[in-house]
């Protein structure tokens, strides 16, 4: 099978279900920043500092698979099958971040990203994922998106988030707290 097919050289891509659009539909955009997350949270996976923890991010890139088949899919398209999101995939999320948080200080101010490769790379995926629920809703102001898919990437921001403040702490570095400039 050859990777080019030669069918969007005009700049149009097919969704799951035949229909083309362009492709910078929202709709295209939408699961295009989705799969650049997905490769972001890949990113983050191989870093050794999450040695522990590579099982669960792929298990959130398998679950980002399922919202780009979501999201690629001709709304209200019954015809395919396409996975589904359960509310144990936000739990699991949830529960991720209860536990990582038993360790970590309490927050007292905004934190600067960065102190370390592995911790930026955290900030990254973590506004990519922000971007992705921006766009998701968007796309569902004009045409339904299931609910479960933008609660999935606002944990999952909210995950990524704590996920860098807890690489900080494994990795000895001390957060940058943001202070703001004084007025004079």
């Amino acid at each position: 099978m050859k990777i080019y097919t030669k069918t969007g050289d005009k700049g149009t891509t097919s969704l799951v279900g035949g229909t083309r659009v362009s492709k910078a539909d929202l709709r295209i955009d939408t699961y295009g920043t989705v799969d650049e997350l997905n490769s972001y949270i890949g990113l983050v996976r191989d870093q050794p500092v999450n040695e522990g923890r590579r099982e669960f991010l792929k298990y959130i890139q398998d679950r980002l698979f399922t919202i780009g088949s979501i999201l690629a899919s001709e709304p209200d398209n019954k015809k395919h099958f396409i996975p589904d999101l359960h509310e144990e995939d936000i739990t699991a999320l949830e529960l991720a971040m209860d536990d990582m948080n038993t360790s970590l200080e309490p927050m007292r101010s905004f934190i600067l990203p960065g102190g370390h490769v592995s911790v930026s790379f955290g900030h990254v995926a973590r506004t990519v994922c922000r971007r992705a629920e921006r766009l998701v809703i968007a796309l569902n102001e004009s045409e339904p998106v299931e609910s479960e898919v933008i609660r999935y990437l606002n944990r999952l921001s909210d995950y990524l988030f704590v996920l860098s403040r807890k690489m900080a702490q494994e990795l000895g570095v001390e957060e940058i707290k943001w202070a703001g400039r004084k007025s004079s």
